[in-house]
């Protein structure tokens, strides 16, 4: 209820500063494929830098401000925790909003997930600490922890309907590639931010309000993100379904009595993805700087470093997957993702900054390399009428899975069993992918119009 309520507030909120004729179905005057590219792609890279900037604040201060002094490695477990409560809440994000973006339309649905999103983020940024509120800190915190997940979760899928269902025909993995090219430098955005506090600001100022600073300025991003995405005209695709009467009242029930294979392989063909990145950029982050002492930011460096190669296997990647299939390039990425879990303990127990930052940016490549072809490879599993729904859907769930326990779990494997447990929990979450995609049909000739 709560959910559903704090969409419709943003629903609300969409038509009021924009009008009800704007955001109607009519297509006559659809953008051009470079604004539509553009509009997929700044919604998730605004909204994935919110998320970054929480999980490199969980990785660096969020413990020491919002929990008690008296245990450092219960500080750096709880902040983990509330890193993962965004990934339990983004299934609902996406059951939520795909909802609306099923029945209402892709448009109006995609702001209102970034007004969430926006601001989650900027109360976050305000939040007093617990030296200040005690427990309540925790508490409010954890709320809004719950907020982003839930803008989140509506995000991922109406970006990837927008950019499939206007891609000319041959290109879906290609526009697919847009909204998974946003985290690359959403991602970017964020280190870069913590990197320039780190260097313009002593550690004490760092951590009394420096590590705010991203936070509000997600504020401004998020205004570029609606006046882009007020441009837009509604899918072809969706507007044809909703003029045939194709949609459905609740597009949940037909979602799960007709399509719910695909919703589980497609989570777990995600969980790669996820484990990949977050293992990289929150527990080597966590690890790298408080284990092995490197100063943050020359471990911020080599992130910024890593995430390059991110950035520039995306595109290639989605490419072959129009080429060869999605399948074909979904198997060979997992697979050389299973063999980079047994590099995690060699390279980063090794202390060498080029040793680290080879993994770093090895994980972060095969990140991009699965998380590309995703774009196209799980809309295409579903017909228009529960698409929305069931995209995110499967997406979300593969981050409850793959990340939200991640850098928890990482850590309890080091301090159990030590570095190669967390290498081999690598391995085992690619190898579930591997296995996912195995059983999933290939679908790079699929028409999307059924």
């Amino acid at each position: 209820m709560i959910a559903f309520a704090l969409f419709q507030l943003c629903l609300n909120l969409v038509y009021l500063m924009h009008g009800t004729e704007s955001l109607s179905l009519k297509t006559k005057n659809a953008p051009s494929t470079s604004h539509i590219a553009f509009a997929s792609f700044i919604g998730t890279a605004i909204e994935f830098y919110d998320f970054y900037i929480y999980a490199m604040a969980s990785a660096l201060v969020i413990g020491q401000v919002f929990f008690p002094a008296s245990d450092p490695a219960a500080q750096a477990l709880n902040a983990f925790l509330t890193f993962g409560i965004a990934f339990i809440a983004r299934p609902l994000g996406a059951i939520v909003f795909g909802h609306f973006g099923d029945r209402v339309g892709r448009k109006a649905t995609l702001a209102a997930s970034l007004l969430v999103m926006g601001i989650s983020t900027f109360l976050i940024g305000c939040l007093p600490g617990y030296d200040t509120l005690g427990t309540w800190a925790a508490v409010l915190l954890c709320l809004l922890r719950f907020g982003q997940g839930l803008g989140l979760g509506g995000e991922w899928g109406g970006a990837a309907l927008l950019a499939t269902e206007f891609a000319p025909a041959g290109k879906r993995g290609w526009f697919g590639m847009f909204p998974q090219l946003g985290p690359s430098v959403g991602f970017l955005l964020a280190t870069l931010s913590f990197l320039a506090l780190t260097l313009f600001l002593a550690d004490d100022d760092f951590k009394a309000w420096g590590w705010r600073l991203p936070f509000f300025a997600s504020a401004l991003l998020v205004v570029v993100g609606l006046y882009v995405r007020f441009k837009l005209a509604e899918t072809p695709v969706f507007a044809a379904a909703l003029a045939q009467h194709h949609t459905h009242t609740t597009p949940l029930k037909p979602l799960f009595s007709a399509h719910l294979r695909p919703v589980l392989l497609g989570a777990l063909a995600m969980t790669v993805c996820y484990n990949l990145f977050y293992t990289a950029t929150v527990f080597c982050l966590s690890y790298g700087t408080q284990t092995l002492h490197i100063p943050r930011a020359e471990f911020l460096r080599m992130l910024c470093v890593a995430i390059i190669f991110m950035a520039v296997v995306t595109p290639i990647s989605a490419w072959l997957s129009d080429r060869f299939g999605r399948r074909p390039v979904l198997l060979a990425a997992c697979f050389l993702a299973i063999l980079a879990g047994f590099a995690l303990n060699p390279l980063m127990a090794s202390g060498s900054t080029l040793q680290i930052t080879l993994f770093l940016s090895i994980a972060l490549l095969l990140m991009g390399a699965t998380f590309a072809p995703m774009g196209a490879f799980l809309p295409e599993q579903f017909p228009v009428a529960v698409r929305y729904t069931g995209a995110g859907l499967a997406y979300n769930l593969g981050g409850i899975l793959g990340a939200s326990t991640a850098p928890f779990v990482s850590q309890l494997l080091v301090n159990s069993g030590g570095l190669m447990w967390v290498g081999y929990y690598v391995s085992a979450m690619a190898a579930v992918s591997l296995f996912a995609v195995t059983c999933m049909t290939e679908t790079v000739n699929q028409h999307l119009e059924y």
